[in-house]
């Protein structure tokens, strides 16, 4: 007898889902929803990009280029729908945000665990982003085991060390807590990759489109803050659209980068 116990609402959770959009604003002021409304679809994806980057280090270290190219190019996909939600978001002017603004308080993206996680995997990796957080939170638990942990390069750098190249010991030994330095050995390896293995010569360029793809989420969210609140300190105490310039053209892989010049 077929099971009719499941529905789509059941299944997808959707009472729950609807019940989690409380705007703090009397009215409420208009704006504040979909203020509410895109920021939870980022923490939706964020989720679901940490789990396909998660898939593509377990794949890589299966030695399956192939899929974990597939899920490379899912994540570049999500990015760009990331990307594309700021447009609804600047939607909104800036005295509709100002109606709603003061009812936020300390709250800041600043407190986004998940992308702080998305930074660590990556490479970005500081004591500070999981300080902010109390112990023994969910946030705390999973920045401090991501902290810990090899980033995507690293699973990359170990995956190519299988294939037979060579591939500096010191990088795959590295502090996985410290920043992705440039490797000019490395780069030495890189670049015959690049001009005799068009295999994982893909990979690489899966990785670039990866790195440019953030940067190009960052800029735009860059210019949404100045758009929306110019110069004005952000939410949370933070410099705004100061702080968020200075984290513009910095690659989380930096030697497939400095490569380009001498292809």
């Amino acid at each position: 007898m077929e099971d009719r116990s499941v529905t789509y609402g059941s299944y997808l959770a959707i009472d729950e889902l609807l019940s989690l959009q409380r705007p703090r604003s009397e009215g409420p002021e208009h704006d504040e929803m979909l203020f509410i409304v895109i920021h939870q679809v980022y923490e939706l994806w964020f989720k679901q990009v940490l789990h396909e980057v998660d898939h593509v280090i377990a794949l890589l270290d299966a030695r399956d280029a192939y899929r974990a190219q597939h899920s490379l190019k899912r994540v570049l996909t999500i990015l760009k729908v990331l990307v594309a939600q700021l447009d609804i978001l600047e939607t909104m002017t800036p005295l509709e945000y100002q109606s709603f603004r003061q009812r936020l308080e300390a709250a800041s993206k600043f407190q986004s665990d998940q992308f702080r996680q998305l930074e660590f995997v990556l490479g970005n990796k500081s004591k500070g982003a999981f300080e902010r957080f109390p112990a023994e939170t969910r946030a705390r638990t999973a920045l401090e085991k991501r902290f810990g942990s090899p980033t995507l390069w690293d699973a990359f750098l170990t995956y190519l060390s299988r294939e037979g190249y060579a591939v500096p010991k010191e990088q795959l030994a590295r502090d996985l807590t410290a920043p992705i330095e440039p490797s000019p050995e490395l780069q030495v390896t890189l670049i015959d990759l690049y001009r005799t293995d068009p295999k994982h010569a893909e990979m690489c360029e899966r990785l670039v489109d990866l790195d440019e793809g953030l940067q190009e989420w960052r800029y735009r969210h860059v210019k949404m803050v100045q758009r929306t609140i110019g110069a004005k300190i952000g939410t949370g105490g933070s410099s705004g659209a100061r702080y968020l310039t200075t984290t513009l053209m910095t690659p989380v892989f930096p030697d497939l980068w400095e490569i380009r010049s001498r292809l």
